[in-house]
């Protein structure tokens, strides 16, 4: 039997979709705690810089849009965004990778 979605868990699918390059991938998961809603945002990893957007823009803005149906509907809700497997930190590059392979000191300045 498949669960039925509530109004707050379609509008953020929807909203999602529409911001993605692979709307087929979006998944939101929800769960009702004695803290309100959580809704658990889950992308392909080569979308999540769409998501979060420049210093978290997108993300404050998508937060808030959450909430306002949350208000409609008299329900504290709030958004999880999942990070993928291996997320977060870019491998940092080294000094001489960055220098095209130069050793600091055959750089001239």
């Amino acid at each position: 039997m498949a669960e039925k979605k509530t109004s707050d868990q379609e509008f953020l699918e929807f909203l999602i979709k529409a911001l993605v390059d692979n709307p087929d991938d979006v998944k939101v998961d929800r769960k009702v705690d004695e803290m309100g809603v959580l809704l658990s945002l889950k992308v392909n990893p080569e979308d999540m810089g769409q998501i979060i957007g420049r210093q978290g823009q997108t993300a404050r803005a998508i937060r808030s849009l959450v909430r306002l149906v949350g208000l409609k509907h008299h329900a504290r809700v709030n958004l999880k965004i999942e990070e993928p497997e291996g997320g977060r930190a870019a491998p940092r590059v080294k000094r001489e990778e960055a220098a095209g392979g130069k050793g600091l000191e055959d750089l001239k300045l």
